[in-house]
């Protein structure tokens, strides 16, 4: 179980409020998970009471973190066996979830401690 400072706390409230839920991925103790549609991210605690994003953000594949991978001139987002094609629409959707997750992140580490 990870140990969050009230200031992380507050953080991932502030997350939960713009639409993302936080989400436990057993396989990625060291890291809270959050999750929005068919995205998610991992976040790790960090010195002065941050979050940072560890790794990238991807497509959530049966609960899973799924990968982006390029076969035969097709992207695709991979857990294990199963895939689905990375379509313009899923593209879409994680590149929004990753500008909206960087901008909260980026307006928790700019905000003084007061303004959570």
């Amino acid at each position: 179980m990870l140990d969050l400072t009230p200031r992380q706390l507050a953080i991932l409230e502030r997350l939960a409020v713009q639409g993302f839920a936080v989400v436990a991925f057993p396989k990625y103790g060291s890291a809270v998970g959050v999750c929005r549609g068919e995205c998610a991210a991992l976040l790790s605690p960090a010195p002065g009471g941050r979050l940072i994003l560890q790794g990238e953000p991807c497509y959530l594949l049966d609960d899973n973190l799924a990968v982006p991978v390029l076969r035969e001139g097709k992207k695709l987002f991979v857990w294990k066996q199963q895939s689905v094609e990375a379509t313009p629409e899923l593209e879409a959707a994680l590149s929004e979830f990753k500008s909206d997750l960087a901008r909260i992140l980026e307006s928790a580490l700019a905000a003084p401690w007061d303004a959570f």
